[in-house]
């Protein structure tokens, strides 16, 4: 068998795109309260996991503290759209977490990007 789990976290970060048209609200300076959900994906390990909370709350601590009321155009190098960032998160914590399969990216409560690793 093949289970999943997941664990969210969430930040607050502001963030603009410049490179879109004059008139498109996204061009401004704006803000979200991001939740970011974490999937991982496999068998059972002997514990009765497929990995355990507590290593995907270790795994992402870095990156959420880096994030977390932060202007994103000022600390990252790509344009600051949900699917970068998610594509970002899973290069940041692949390493800690082998299972990771993907990540939701909600910059609002009805807008989100899958990212699948």
């Amino acid at each position: 068998m093949k289970f999943t789990v997941s664990k969210k976290f969430t930040f607050e970060s502001a963030h603009s795109l410049p490179y879109l048209p004059v008139g498109h609200k996204c061009r401004n300076v704006h803000g979200h309260s991001y939740v970011v959900e974490v999937f991982c994906t496999g068998p059972l390990d002997a514990r009765g996991f497929v990995v355990d909370f507590a290593e995907i709350s270790d795994a992402m601590k870095p990156l959420v503290d880096r994030l977390d009321h932060q202007f994103l155009n000022d600390i990252l190098s790509f344009a600051t759209t949900a699917e970068n960032l998610g594509a970002w998160i899973i290069e940041q914590v692949s390493p800690a977490l082998p299972s990771l399969s993907h990540v939701h990216v909600h910059e609002t409560a009805r807008t989100c990007a899958r990212v699948e690793r």
